[in-house]
Protein backbone atom coordinates (compact mmCIF):
# COMPACT_ATOMS: atom_id res chain seq x y z
CA UNK A 1 0.00 0.00 0.00
CA UNK A 2 3.07 2.50 0.95
CA UNK A 3 4.29 1.58 -2.64
CA UNK A 4 1.05 3.27 -4.37
CA UNK A 5 0.43 5.40 -1.80
CA UNK A 6 4.04 7.53 -2.98
CA UNK A 7 3.32 6.81 -6.59
CA UNK A 8 -0.67 8.09 -6.79
CA UNK A 9 0.90 11.06 -4.53
CA UNK A 10 4.13 11.48 -6.62
CA UNK A 11 1.74 11.77 -9.71
CA UNK A 12 -0.82 14.63 -8.29
CA UNK A 13 2.35 16.74 -7.74
CA UNK A 14 3.70 16.53 -10.55
CA UNK A 15 0.33 16.90 -12.48
CA UNK A 16 -0.09 19.88 -10.08
CA UNK A 17 3.34 21.76 -11.08
CA UNK A 18 2.98 20.88 -14.38
CA UNK A 19 -0.51 23.02 -14.25
CA UNK A 20 1.53 25.49 -12.62
CA UNK A 21 4.05 25.88 -14.91
CA UNK A 22 1.57 26.42 -17.99
CA UNK A 23 -0.46 28.74 -15.96
CA UNK A 24 2.75 31.15 -15.71
CA UNK A 25 3.14 30.50 -19.45
CA UNK A 26 -0.40 31.97 -20.09
CA UNK A 27 0.18 34.73 -17.13
CA UNK A 28 3.17 36.18 -17.91
CA UNK A 29 2.49 38.41 -20.57
CA UNK A 30 2.58 41.88 -22.05
CA UNK A 31 0.59 44.23 -19.84
CA UNK A 32 1.08 43.03 -16.53
CA UNK A 33 -1.10 45.27 -13.74
CA UNK A 34 -0.10 44.86 -10.34
CA UNK A 35 -2.80 42.64 -9.17
CA UNK A 36 -1.69 40.03 -11.90
CA UNK A 37 1.88 39.77 -10.73
CA UNK A 38 0.09 39.47 -7.28
CA UNK A 39 -1.64 36.30 -8.70
CA UNK A 40 1.88 35.24 -10.75
CA UNK A 41 3.80 36.12 -7.67
CA UNK A 42 1.00 33.44 -5.98
CA UNK A 43 0.79 30.72 -8.17
CA UNK A 44 4.73 30.76 -8.11
CA UNK A 45 4.69 30.53 -4.39
CA UNK A 46 2.91 26.90 -4.77
CA UNK A 47 5.22 26.08 -7.37
CA UNK A 48 8.23 26.19 -4.75
CA UNK A 49 5.89 24.50 -2.33
CA UNK A 50 4.69 21.60 -4.86
CA UNK A 51 8.46 21.22 -5.82
CA UNK A 52 9.34 20.51 -2.90
CA UNK A 53 6.69 18.06 -2.13
CA UNK A 54 7.90 16.30 -5.20
CA UNK A 55 11.21 15.86 -3.89
CA UNK A 56 10.24 14.60 -0.92
CA UNK A 57 7.74 12.40 -2.18
CA UNK A 58 10.08 11.26 -4.74
CA UNK A 59 13.09 10.19 -2.99
CA UNK A 60 10.66 8.58 -0.45
CA UNK A 61 9.59 6.58 -3.18
CA UNK A 62 12.70 5.78 -4.42
CA UNK A 63 13.79 4.67 -1.20
CA UNK A 64 10.97 3.31 0.54
CA UNK A 65 8.34 2.04 -2.19
CA UNK A 66 8.81 -1.26 -4.51
CA UNK A 67 11.73 -1.00 -6.50
CA UNK A 68 13.95 0.35 -3.80
CA UNK A 69 17.17 2.57 -4.30
CA UNK A 70 19.25 0.11 -5.46
CA UNK A 71 17.33 0.08 -8.84
CA UNK A 72 16.82 3.85 -9.18
CA UNK A 73 20.75 5.10 -7.92
CA UNK A 74 21.73 2.37 -10.73
CA UNK A 75 19.45 4.31 -13.65
CA UNK A 76 21.31 6.59 -16.05
CA UNK A 77 17.18 7.63 -16.45
CA UNK A 78 16.17 8.32 -12.84
CA UNK A 79 19.44 10.51 -12.91
CA UNK A 80 18.92 12.51 -16.20
CA UNK A 81 15.02 13.11 -14.66
CA UNK A 82 16.67 14.14 -11.14
CA UNK A 83 18.96 16.47 -12.91
CA UNK A 84 16.56 17.74 -15.33
CA UNK A 85 14.16 18.76 -12.61
CA UNK A 86 17.06 20.60 -10.96
CA UNK A 87 17.91 22.83 -13.86
CA UNK A 88 14.21 23.39 -14.16
CA UNK A 89 14.35 24.57 -10.60
CA UNK A 90 17.58 26.78 -11.18
CA UNK A 91 15.90 28.35 -14.25
CA UNK A 92 13.03 29.16 -12.50
CA UNK A 93 15.16 31.45 -9.85
CA UNK A 94 14.78 34.22 -12.39
CA UNK A 95 10.74 34.32 -12.76
CA UNK A 96 10.50 34.05 -8.72
CA UNK A 97 12.88 36.52 -8.04
CA UNK A 98 11.48 38.71 -10.81
CA UNK A 99 8.04 38.31 -9.42
CA UNK A 100 9.11 38.81 -6.01
CA UNK A 101 10.52 42.52 -7.18
CA UNK A 102 7.48 43.44 -9.36
CA UNK A 103 5.62 42.57 -6.63
CA UNK A 104 7.12 44.80 -3.88
CA UNK A 105 7.71 47.53 -6.22
CA UNK A 106 3.85 47.93 -7.01
CA UNK A 107 5.12 49.27 -10.47
CA UNK A 108 4.51 47.57 -13.79
CA UNK A 109 7.22 45.83 -15.13
CA UNK A 110 8.77 46.49 -18.79
CA UNK A 111 7.82 44.89 -21.39
CA UNK A 112 12.06 43.98 -21.94
CA UNK A 113 11.68 41.88 -18.33
CA UNK A 114 8.25 40.05 -19.00
CA UNK A 115 10.12 38.56 -22.12
CA UNK A 116 12.55 37.88 -20.71
CA UNK A 117 10.93 36.24 -17.65
CA UNK A 118 8.23 34.72 -20.11
CA UNK A 119 11.20 32.81 -22.07
CA UNK A 120 12.60 31.44 -18.62
CA UNK A 121 8.99 29.80 -17.82
CA UNK A 122 8.52 28.60 -22.00
CA UNK A 123 11.81 26.97 -20.90
CA UNK A 124 11.13 25.31 -17.94
CA UNK A 125 8.07 23.84 -19.67
CA UNK A 126 9.72 22.79 -22.20
CA UNK A 127 12.57 21.08 -20.35
CA UNK A 128 9.49 19.81 -18.36
CA UNK A 129 7.98 17.74 -21.13
CA UNK A 130 11.27 15.62 -21.32
CA UNK A 131 10.36 14.34 -16.84
CA UNK A 132 7.91 11.86 -18.19
CA UNK A 133 10.13 10.23 -20.56
CA UNK A 134 13.00 9.81 -18.56
CA UNK A 135 10.41 8.23 -16.34
CA UNK A 136 8.36 5.99 -18.64
CA UNK A 137 12.36 4.76 -19.75
CA UNK A 138 13.39 4.37 -16.24
CA UNK A 139 10.23 2.36 -15.20
CA UNK A 140 10.84 -0.15 -18.28
CA UNK A 141 14.26 -0.87 -16.97
CA UNK A 142 15.98 1.06 -19.50
CA UNK A 143 19.50 3.19 -18.55
CA UNK A 144 20.59 0.64 -15.99
CA UNK A 145 24.41 0.66 -15.18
Amino acid sequence: MLDLSLAVGHHLLIFAIFGIICAEVWAVRPGLNSAAVARIASLDLWYGILAAAILVVGFCRAIFAAKGWAYYSHNAFFWAKLGTFAIIGLLSLTPTLAFMRWRKSALQPSEAHIGTVRRYVQLELGLFILLPVFAAAMARGYGQF
